[in-house]
């Protein structure tokens, strides 16, 4: 290669690379001005969009989770004391009585 066929490339090449440079910072600002996650070096978002409106819903479903939680745990009481009745022996003395005076069933 001779000296005037190097002077022709060298502007060259720094151009393409000043404008790749460009190219990268300026979509880079439009990512950012425009709420999408910035990438890192293998895809993943850097940070993840935030706005208002999903803090909102982020807390509207904690606290619908919560009341949910709330509510199975007074279900698993209740069926907890519905449990003891049925399990008691008194309860299943009373049933056969009942039973047993209605006729359903002779005594052996």
């Amino acid at each position: 290669m001779d000296l005037e066929m190097i002077q022709t490339i060298t502007p060259l090449v720094v151009i393409v690379g000043v404008a790749g440079v460009v190219g990268w910072v300026a979509t880079t600002w439009m990512r950012i001005k425009n709420g999408y996650p910035l990438d890192g070096a293998w895809g993943q978002a850097v940070y993840p969009k935030t706005d208002s409106e999903a803090v909102e819903r982020v807390k509207l479903l904690t606290q619908e989770n919560a009341q949910l939680r709330a509510e199975i745990g007074s279900v698993k009481d209740r069926l907890a004391i519905v449990e003891k009745i049925v399990t008691d022996s008194s309860y299943h003395l009373t049933h056969e009585i009942e039973r047993l005076r209605d006729g359903k069933e002779k005594v052996q």
